[in-house]
């Protein structure tokens, strides 16, 4: 098939070249504008077309994909379709409508449940016990599109957001592949979703990794995998940023009962035991403001938090 490919961040990479290693024409891939990073402002490419320069694709990269001399530039490119991945923009009804098989979208979430921005993340937040890929024909509503095809993969306990996003990558690039497949022989079957069972979840922002130590162990710990590795979950330790990378709930600890939400109940060589509303959390792995990552027997070599202390 003739495809334009619309994607951005690492997400989209596997789809991008599991549909180039299947044969397909990439006409184009489409992506947002570069960004200035860092001190230097130096120009930072997106992952999409780092991808597309190495493959040799023509890159496109609007700062408002609908303007119309873009929309006559695509129109002009005659795709069969257009394949879409965590592009960042939403498409008008000039694009959607444009080509033969429509524009067809890669989520990563079990439609209809988590459309929005951020599905891989609040599926770990919220302690699902499975997610998975939707392969979908978009529409002009929020990935109300009707479902084309899904994959389901269970997660696991000390799954992260970025483990999950990791898989979930490529999951979405061989279930596209193969329903490309169907979608070119007539073969599928889309089907409308249930707007009842629909469910949206916002952008992840910086703000909402601080943790709440007035909230039950359980749900801190689901935060701690879910934000990680960005935006990561913190708190505060003798005035200063504490991420908090990896722990586990702990159901009671000896002198609990006294203690307040936040304060250090016990402390072992490899383990640091905060109290929560219900429980506490065993950090295991963190890092401070300033220092590297490590582990909480490495961190107890250089600061001594004894019990008492309060993590606000």
């Amino acid at each position: 098939m003739k495809i334009v490919f619309m994607g951005t961040p690492d997400f989209a990479v596997p789809s991008l070249k599991a549909l180039h290693s299947a044969g397909h024409e990439i006409l184009a891939v489409v992506t947002q504008p570069d960004k200035m990073k860092g001190r230097g402002k130096k120009v930072s490419f997106t992952p999409v077309k780092e991808a597309a320069i190495e493959l040799g694709i023509d890159v496109y990269q609007p700062k408002k994909v609908g303007e119309e001399e873009f929309v006559n530039k695509l129109r002009g490119l005659n795709a069969d379709v257009i394949i879409v991945a965590a592009f960042g923009q939403i498409l008008p009804k000039s694009i959607l409508e444009m080509c033969k098989y429509g524009c067809i979208n890669v989520h990563a979430s079990l439609l209809p449940k988590y459309r929005g921005a951020a599905p891989i993340q609040w599926a770990v937040i919220n302690g699902e016990e499975k997610s998975g890929v939707t392969i979908m024909q978009m529409g002009e509503g929020l990935d109300t599109g009707d479902i084309i095809s899904v994959k389901e993969i269970e997660l696991q306990k000390k799954e992260t957001g970025g483990s999950l996003f990791d898989k979930l990558a490529q999951v979405g690039a061989s279930l596209l592949v193969e329903t490309l497949v169907d979608v070119e022989n007539g073969n599928a079957k889309a089907t409308v979703q249930n707007e009842d069972e629909a469910t949206y979840v916002g952008m992840i922002k910086k703000s909402m990794g601080e943790i709440d130590f007035s909230k039950e162990a359980e749900e801190i710990e689901r935060l701690v995998r879910g934000l990680s590795p960005w935006p990561s979950a913190f708190c505060k330790y003798n005035d200063k940023i504490l991420k908090i990378w990896d722990c586990d709930v702990v159901d009671n600890v000896e002198g609990m009962s006294d203690a307040v939400y936040g304060e250090v109940v016990k402390t072992t060589k490899t383990a640091i035991y905060v109290k929560t509303a219900k429980g506490a959390i065993a950090i295991n792995e963190l890092q401070l403001e300033g220092k590297k990552r490590m582990d909480t027997a490495s961190f107890l070599l250089g600061y001594k938090v004894e019990k008492g202390t309060i993590f606000k």
